[in-house]
């Protein structure tokens, strides 16, 4: 079904209709130059009449006379929307004759009659990479005409969803649509021209790869259309990171640029970008020259800390298309040395630099730290002292009662011996 399947009979209605041309008489007062005629065969008719900016919304005259006004209109005939520059009007069974527009519109303005509103896409490149961002240029068509009014880039939107195929093989599997970009005709941003009627998008490709179906969405104010494209593979971007830290004085990490070259041609690449450090100061890089899979670029020791790597690439893919990226952003934590009191580390892993206050108030909590632990390790050794005293007193004790108990009971049993034995001695006697 056509977008726009305002017009129901077997006439084909022109793109646009001319207003009737003007005479000496009536350009005296020129809005009533502003007429045109519709045949009794149609049956519906959409028209946008474009107007001065900012002025009121047009009053159509039909052939008898009668009036149709934005706030007065039958609603089941008539369907109307107003702009700040044009008024987009549906009429059904259109009252055959000539019809009159009275407003500011603009000299020279055509009333444009909607049919079938579509654009036509430049294909997506066969080689697609996360990170990069696409020009890609479209043009507006009513049926089989192309749309060369300037005004109607105000009339229309046009936006690219990617939706996900939810192919399971892919990581962009249940993937939630992404809104992509909206195609413009202002000379701003990639678009080159404005009101050249070459709609310009740009596509950046800073999400999830995998399989995705390009949808361009035409929304119109009474009508909206979707082109649905093939659906494309977006790979994953070719250049990750890594790094060989260092937290050596004067020394350097090492940033190594390794390349993926399944779809690039991994010579072509060069890379610009900036470093930026632990203080949040930035450098500024370029890695011109360099083959293969791998380039490695030197970033200086300054502090520990986090460390962060920017970085675009440019390049061309196997098929030899030009293309531009973003590399995901790269940081990596370096660690103070042990002994290094200037920095330390938070709950979060992260390495701050101290204040001078700060280091100054560390050393001096830590020597209170020192003192209050020698104080507690003479009073503990003290305490120990104490208790190895008490036990030598009480063992001591122990021993003095026991040699007493001994003398005690040995001389007891020396007087018994001693009695039996004397009682013996006089028995015998006896």
């Amino acid at each position: 079904m056509s977008l726009l399947s305002w017009l129901a009979g077997a006439q084909q209605l022109p793109d646009e209709i001319e207003y009737y041309q003007s005479d000496d008489k009536t350009n005296q007062i020129s809005y009533f130059d502003n007429r045109f005629r519709i045949d009794a065969q149609i049956e519906e008719v959409t028209m946008i009449f474009y107007r001065a900016h900012g002025s009121q919304p047009i009053i159509l005259v039909r052939p008898d006379g009668s009036k149709l006004k934005i706030n007065n209109l039958p609603e089941d005939k008539v369907e109307w929307y107003d702009d700040s520059t044009y008024d987009m009007i549906k009429i059904k069974k259109p009252m055959p004759g000539p019809w009159q527009a009275i407003g500011n519109i603009l000299p020279e303005s055509k009333i444009m009659v909607l049919s079938e509103v579509k654009i036509e896409v430049e294909s997506l490149p066969e080689i697609l990479l996360a990170g990069e961002t696409l020009k890609v240029t479209g043009k507006l068509f009513n049926g089989e005409r192309a749309i060369d009014i300037p005004g109607f880039r105000d009339v229309i939107n046009l936006d690219v969803d990617f939706y996900s195929t939810n192919n399971s093989a892919y990581d962009n599997f249940g993937a939630e649509p992404i809104k992509l970009t909206t195609f413009r005709d202002d000379g701003r941003d990639l678009d080159e021209y404005a009101g050249d009627n070459l709609f310009t998008g740009e596509f950046v490709l800073n999400f999830a790869p995998g399989e995705w179906q390009p949808i361009y969405m035409i929304k119109l104010p009474m009508a909206t259309r979707e082109l649905r494209q093939s659906p494309v593979i977006l790979q994953p971007a070719p250049v990750t990171l890594k790094v060989d830290t260092t937290n050596e004085e004067e020394g350097f990490h090492q940033v190594h640029f390794v390349i993926d070259d399944k779809f690039v041609d991994p010579d072509s690449l060069i890379f610009q970008g900036r470093f930026v450090f632990p203080d949040r100061q930035e450098e500024a890089f370029s890695i011109m020259e360099g083959s293969g899979g791998e380039r490695i670029k030197e970033l200086a020791f300054t502090e520990p800390g986090i460390y962060r790597v920017k970085a675009r690439a440019f390049g061309r893919t196997k098929n030899g298309r030009e293309f531009r990226l973003v590399i995901p952003e790269f940081a990596f934590n370096v660690e103070p040395k042990a002994d290094d009191i200037n920095f330390t580390v938070d709950a979060d892993g992260q390495t701050k630099k101290l204040s001078q206050q700060e280091v100054a108030q560390q050393q001096a909590e830590q020597l209170a730290f020192e003192l209050e632990q020698e104080r507690i390790r003479k009073e503990q050794e003290a305490a120990k002292k104490q208790e190895e005293m008490i036990t030598i007193v009480v063992v001591g004790n122990i021993v003095i009662l026991f040699i007493a108990l001994a003398l005690f009971f040995t001389l007891q049993w020396r007087k018994k011996n001693s009695a039996k034995q004397e009682a013996e001695e006089e028995a015998e006697q006896e």
